[in-house]
């Protein structure tokens, strides 16, 4: 046993095919790990039955948004909510299940053993759109340009965080960002931050239908969909504005003298 407090968030939207065998995947996998582990569900206004999948399970709390805001504002809620239970250590992974239970194993053991601030879980074997993987690889190497230093899967959902760590960046990041992992990345990068990577497998999207995602499920799509480009333009313009640019805001990031 490792640690007192584990607790498990995540952003999701119209997972209810899906949500309740990840969580218990994940469940059975971490804990021998943590005397007690809880699981926070920020859920950004589902249209199906994702706020009553758990009404019967104690160890989950559905934090049912006041708007659907998108991912990144959700997921931010997620990170907050999952801070307030005081936990020892906080993993968020988004609730669309693309993720093995085995991986959180190895993401929370490294986080154990070596003491980082962040594990990133480091995708492989993606089986995203070609245009998302493109997306990826641009936004990498941007962000390795502006941090002198390359960051494997700079968005990568699957994140162990240190709470005074986790709190720094949070405290940093406007609630609105459409993309906080990215800033995140780069924020850790530049602030000293302790980051180790594992690398962790990559599996599709649990549940049959295509409601969970924004764009639509990998096979029916080929090219970009239009959402899917305005999204990137604003999330391009977000990123120079709030970590890129040389005045930008949270440049001033910085790791925390000491973890609580």
């Amino acid at each position: 046993m490792t640690f007192s407090h584990l607790a498990i968030v995540m952003p999701a939207y119209n997972e209810a095919e899906g949500i309740r065998g990840f969580i218990d995947e994940i469940r059975d996998h971490v804990s021998p790990l943590a005397a007690r582990v809880t699981f926070v569900i920020a859920d950004d206004r589902s249209t199906d039955d994702t706020a009553h999948v758990f009404d019967d399970v104690a160890d989950v709390d559905v934090q049912t948004q006041s708007a659907n805001r998108g991912h990144g504002p959700t997921a931010l809620a997620a990170y907050r909510a999952g801070l307030a239970s005081e936990p020892d250590l906080l993993v968020h992974v988004d609730g669309d299940g693309q993720f093995l239970g085995a991986d959180f194993v190895r993401l929370i053991t490294a986080a154990q053993s070596t003491g980082a601030d962040v594990v990133h879980g480091v995708r492989d074997g993606r089986t995203d759109p070609w245009y998302r993987k493109a997306l990826t690889g641009a936004v990498g190497l941007l962000i390795a340009a502006a941090s002198g230093r390359r960051i494997p899967d700079v968005n990568t959902p699957l994140r162990a965080y240190r709470p005074a760590a986790l709190r720094a960046l949070l405290d940093a990041v406007p609630a609105d960002v459409s993309v906080p992992h990215v800033h995140f990345s780069l924020a850790e990068a530049r602030g000293g931050f302790d980051v180790r990577y594992v690398r962790v497998a990559s599996i599709p999207r649990r549940g049959a239908s295509a409601s969970g995602t924004m764009w639509g499920r990998a096979a029916d799509l080929r090219l970009p969909p239009k959402r899917l480009r305005q999204f990137a333009i604003a999330a391009l313009q977000e990123v120079w504005t709030l970590s890129l640019r040389p005045s930008a805001p949270l440049r001033s990031i910085r790791r925390p003298i000491s973890d609580d």
